[in-house]
């Protein structure tokens, strides 16, 4: 039998879009013996009666009643190398669908059943992915082409403005120290760990997008193009 990781504070689910959902919770975990306890977002997108999770966060009984009134989980999609702590939970409780870039390793042996952007296909439909091709490890982006287009990232991109309330006091400021906060940001920890070259980026570029939605921090709502690009073509020297 699977073990899960419990479930933490979270906030309500929020419908920012037509069909498409938000929700922020807590995450916490040991890392080289540190207990880190910060905030992560989950988003959730309705196809008629299917939904769809990315970047799962485990919720309690009472955000599972209200998940469960908004359809029944069908995919869960993985787009971060290190982000796949509560996707066993959706994928065993409702028999899910998972979606995963080659690669990725999955806790519990799991096999993705979708290779992101391998298949011709998508968990919904206006979805596309983009994966990164110079990374270390793996990662995706998805692109919805709705509301004048929309991203959806995990550890790539993140829009942390501010140490919110699902932050421990001990890791919002060592994330602070560290300079981890900060909106619409390619943090140094990602980088590190990732060394993805300019050619990526470039190729972000060329989307069409006005809102991001990453698994950390908050939401931005129609400037994202016009906050994210500058911050891109600077951070990685990109020429348009």
């Amino acid at each position: 039998m699977n073990v899960y990781p419990p479930a933490f504070a979270h906030g309500s689910t929020q419908e920012v879009f037509p069909d498409i959902f938000f929700v922020t919770g807590a995450s916490i975990f040991e890392h080289e013996g540190n207990v880190i306890q910060k905030s992560n977002n989950m988003v959730i997108v309705r196809d008629g009666k299917e939904l769809t999770l990315i970047n799962t966060l485990r919720l309690n009984e009472d955000g599972l009643n209200t998940l469960d009134k908004l359809g029944k989980v069908a995919s869960v999609v993985r787009l971060g190398a290190y982000h796949d702590r509560n996707d066993i939970f959706y994928l065993d409780r409702y028999k899910a669908k998972l979606w995963a870039v080659r690669g990725m390793v999955h806790k519990n042996n799991r096999q993705a059943d979708f290779l992101i952007g391998e298949t011709g296909t998508t968990p919904f439909p206006d979805a596309s992915f983009f994966k990164f091709e110079t990374t270390s490890q793996p990662e995706a982006i998805i692109h919805i082409a709705r509301q004048g287009g929309i991203l959806i990232t995990c550890d790539s991109i993140k829009n942390w403005t501010n140490i919110d309330e699902y932050f421990s006091e001990k890791t919002g400021k060592e994330f602070l120290e560290q300079g981890l906060i900060k909106p619409v940001s390619v943090d140094k920890v990602w980088l590190g760990a990732m060394s993805p070259k300019n050619s990526d980026f470039a190729r972000l570029l060329k989307l069409n997008f006005r809102h991001l939605f990453s698994a950390h921090g908050q939401p931005i709502i129609d400037t994202a193009d016009k906050q994210l690009v500058p911050v891109l073509e600077s951070l990685f020297e990109i020429v348009n």
